[in-house]
């Protein structure tokens, strides 16, 4: 090729590499691939992943119906055809979305540029080739590019290499995977192991072949006889085809038999040990991905008193919500309780991000028991969204101005709401009741908020005009922010009073009618 034509081609692969580098379009697209093949948090996923695991059932049962009787034409057809089809188009997708060719065109083009050396296809074609070498060779592809050597009717024995297919579950059933990981974390003592019972058996065979491979023992004929008798026995079976007939070689079988269940004892402990250790990160990893599928969370710091107090509202009232608590026993406890949680320390920002606080989290209540590590959740958690709704609980005075100063949307001093309601109680014990029953949902009246959102039916609307004698409600007051930013609260408002977007509207009423109200203001 000349080096004229060379150029040409080249030139023509790096503008269309910045022409798919600009391709929003492409991006979506590829973005959407990825995760419906790689991310467990997209909700897609796991229908896809149910679908993969349908196809690749259904390969292996047509070899199994194969094994005594003609398999019908249509599901060889399927077989063939449709099952195979799946499995290319998987692997070519997975090839592609493993890497960005665009993106290596254009390092080596900028490369070339900077350096001042000529940019030719062999050493461009070159890049990228070993870029999808390195996904070709995992041991994931393999496992895909061997599921579809069985379609190749024409070699039968690659019609076993079928089995293969059932390997590919590890990519779309997560225990299995996880139970891959938990071998793989012990892989010192699982290869230790290995090699203790591999050598046990070397020498156990090797002994029974010399007392009884002379012809004592006329199940015996060679050493692969006495090493296969060695490992049956090791590891318990015991099969009972070959048996010891020599004292020498039933002294040998007792000492290989404790030595088996020794081994057997020490594989378990280790399994067990390792189980026990992945599997609160197991269940915690399953707590996001539910949480992935959900939208509007409200996440609890801290589940001592007040935390499972306000869990058990926030449930009652059928809210999504999870739990961040850095004790494991309590996060163990708030598990056992039937809340979503995880142990982690909320102060930090990464289990926010893992949990999306993008978009899924719309409110975050810091109540652990320090007020310091409130505060720093709390400026932690608006540094990563200024939108989502933060509550602190805090009992130093200086701390909570600090955190209305610095833009945290609510500061709950329980002492001053203790004082307060004891007062109340003092005065008016029997308003005291009556609220604490409204507040604690006891009776048949409960207090609820209804947003007014920009654009929404209620935006410029008069109270007179609500009708919330017809929804049997009473409105309790508007919640509106003032001109320095801080919340008002309007008890009972005239009939004149116009609602404006942002304002909450507080609502009492039997909750069948204030859900009516909503649905019909929604």
């Amino acid at each position: 090729m000349s080096k004229t034509l060379d150029h040409v081609i080249v030139s023509k692969i790096v503008r269309f590499a910045y022409l798919i580098e600009g391709s929003l379009q492409y991006r979506k697209v590829k973005d959407f691939t990825y995760d419906l093949l790689e991310n467990d948090r997209y909700r897609y996923k796991r229908w896809f992943d149910f679908f993969m695991i349908f196809i690749i059932l259904s390969s292996v049962l047509i070899l199994v119906i194969g094994v005594k009787k003609p398999v019908p034409q249509w599901l060889d057809d399927y077989d063939l055809y449709f099952v195979t089809t799946i499995f290319i188009v998987e692997y070519l997708v997975r090839m592609w979305v493993y890497s960005d060719m665009h993106k290596i065109v254009i390092r080596a083009s900028e490369e070339s540029r900077y350096l001042h050396h000529p940019l030719s296809l062999y050493k461009l074609v070159g890049m990228i080739a070993r870029d999808k070498w390195h996904y070709i060779i995992s041991p994931s592809a393999i496992i895909d590019l061997v599921a579809i050597l069985p379609s190749y009717r024409q070699i039968r024995i690659l019609r076993i290499l079928v089995l293969f297919r059932a390997f590919k579950m590890l990519r779309y059933a997560r225990s299995l995977s996880g139970f891959l990981f938990i071998l793989k974390s012990k892989k010192f003592e699982l290869i230790t192991l290995l090699t203790l019972t591999a050598f046990f058996v070397f020498i156990a065979g090797i002994m029974l072949y010399v007392f009884e491979g002379d012809g004592d023992n006329p199940n015996i004929l060679n050493l692969f006889d006495a090493f296969y008798w060695a490992l049956v026995t090791i590891s318990t079976v015991g099969y009972g085809d070959i048996s010891p007939v020599t004292p020498e070689g039933r002294v040998v079988s007792m000492l290989i038999i404790m030595t088996g269940v020794g081994l057997i004892a020490f594989m378990t402990s280790i399994i067990v040990s390792s189980f026990s250790e992945r599997l609160i990160e197991l269940r915690e990893d399953r707590v996001v991905q539910e949480v992935g599928k959900k939208s509007h969370i409200i996440v609890i710091c801290g589940f001592g008193i007040m935390g499972r107090k306000v869990a058990q509202g926030l449930l009652a009232e059928g809210r999504e919500l999870i739990v961040l608590e850095r004790d494991e026993e309590i996060a163990q406890k708030a598990h056992s309780s039937g809340y979503r949680s995880i142990c982690a320390d909320a102060s930090q920002s990464s289990i926010f991000e893992q949990i999306g606080i993008e978009e899924r989290i719309s409110h975050v209540l810091c109540l652990t028991s320090d007020d310091e590590q409130n505060a720093f959740i709390a400026i932690n958690v608006k540094s990563l969204n200024p939108d989502v709704t933060v509550t602190v609980r805090c009992s130093d005075k200086e701390i909570a101005d600090k955190l209305r100063y610095a833009g945290i949307d609510q500061v709950i001093i329980p002492e001053e709401i203790t004082a307060l309601m004891g007062v109340v109680h003092a005065g008016e014990p029997v308003a005291f009741e009556a609220l604490r029953s409204i507040i604690a949902y006891k009776g048949e009246s409960h207090i609820d908020e209804v947003q007014v959102e920009p654009g929404s039916v209620l935006e410029y609307k008069r109270i007179e005009a609500l009708k919330t004698k017809t929804f049997r409600l009473i409105i309790l007051g508007i919640v509106r922010l003032n001109e320095e930013g801080e919340k008002d609260f309007l008890f009972n408002p005239d009939d004149e009073t116009e609602l404006l977007a942002g304002d909450d509207l507080v609502v009492m009423g039997h909750p069948a009618a204030i859900a009516h109200f909503k649905r019909e203001v929604e």
